[in-house]
């Protein structure tokens, strides 16, 4: 992997990731722009003991723009975007409309492709694996930089999410705490490790691999299943089998097999609801540990894939039981969902 660090004409940071050692960037960006002013706010919600972020800015970003305005897309034909190439592989950029920034943390954007009309699962493996290169650098990065507690990569799919650029991407936060979710985890896993001596994580891993009937996919390295209480109508968890706190630490056998078991999982997100239906919406998050505190060895990297969309042009909307007390109902049994996830295979 290539690494090369440039400026966008406000002052943002934009990293090309390449696969080949002989490219060379030196694209400049000659946009007009003003620097970027940032208003986030971190407030305390002494309720909940969580923060919200409150960042007014971002009233003003970018919203579904037409194809030939797309700001990710590589700049040419008199056209400027916010990646000055005429062509790249992976690219990372400061978000110009980020949700934390300074003190409060960090945003980044991260395309996976130059097609506008791709989507992941149509990478190949190598460019695949290029991307996972590039989570892992950025976590390193960003773990490294002051105040940062938790990184965390994911990727928002289709309109039904909230997606308002089309363009192939996905996003990386830096967090200057750890997230509610992760912290809820680590309780529950420190209360199994006093309970029974065990790792919470192992342990579900050890059942969902002992019970079967919930497994999608298995290979050497890493595991694939819908959880037994799943939230969402397919959810899938997938875990590498040699338990690691971040992607920092996966070694070189789980990061050469990610890639094919990875696409292989996108692909049949595709093929639930059979032929001739839309792209299916999806959340793909990776989950890995806060970089401090005696018990982060304890935490187990792994991502979760799940769509909103519950059948054939019908969505999974939040109920006011789930939105305003956190207490969700699946319309489809996990077993279900993972029957039909292997059936889809290769097709």
């Amino acid at each position: 992997m290539k690494k090369t660090v440039t400026t966008l004409a406000d002052g943002r940071e934009l990293i090309y990731y390449d696969t080949r050692d002989d490219v060379v960037r030196t694209a400049v960006d000659t946009r007009p722009l003003d620097p970027v002013t940032s208003a986030t706010e971190l407030r305390y919600d002494a309720l909940l003991g969580d923060s919200v972020a409150v960042a007014s800015h971002r009233q003003g970003r970018t919203y579904h723009p037409p194809v030939g305005e797309c700001p990710l897309c590589p700049s040419g034909d008199g056209r400027q975007s916010e990646i000055p190439a005429p062509d790249y592989e992976v690219v990372v950029f400061e978000n110009r409309f980020p949700t934390l920034a300074g003190e409060s943390g960090r945003c980044e954007v991260v395309c996976f492709t130059a097609d506008h009309e791709a989507s992941f699962a149509d990478l190949t493996p190598e460019r695949a694996a290029l991307v996972l290169d590039a989570w892992t650098d950025r976590t390193t990065e960003l773990a490294a930089r002051p105040g940062v507690e938790q990184v965390y990569c994911f990727e928002n799919r289709g309109a039904e999410i909230g997606v308002t650029l089309a363009h192939p991407h996905g996003q990386i936060y830096a967090y200057p705490f750890a997230t509610p979710r992760t912290a809820l985890m680590q309780r529950q896993a420190a209360e199994h490790r006093a309970r029974t001596g065990g790792n919470l994580f192992d342990d579900v891993v050890a059942r969902e691999r002992a019970d079967a009937e919930r497994i999608v996919l298995e290979t050497g390295h890493w595991i694939a299943f819908v959880p037994y209480a799943a939230h969402w109508p397919y959810e899938v968890h997938l875990y590498p089998t040699r338990r690691v706190p971040d992607l920092r630490a996966l070694d070189e056998e789980a990061r050469t097999e990610f890639p094919q078991i990875y696409l292989e999982l996108l692909r049949r997100f595709d093929r639930i609801f059979g032929p001739g239906e839309p792209p299916t919406p999806y959340i793909s998050a990776w989950h890995q540990a806060p970089f401090t505190g005696a018990d982060r060895e304890e935490f187990a990297l792994h991502l979760e894939l799940f769509t909103v969309r519950r059948t054939s042009g019908r969505l999974k909307y939040l109920a006011g039981t789930e939105s305003g007390m956190s207490a969700f109902s699946n319309d489809v049994p996990p077993e279900t969902a993972a029957r039909r996830l292997r059936e889809v295979a290769g097709k």
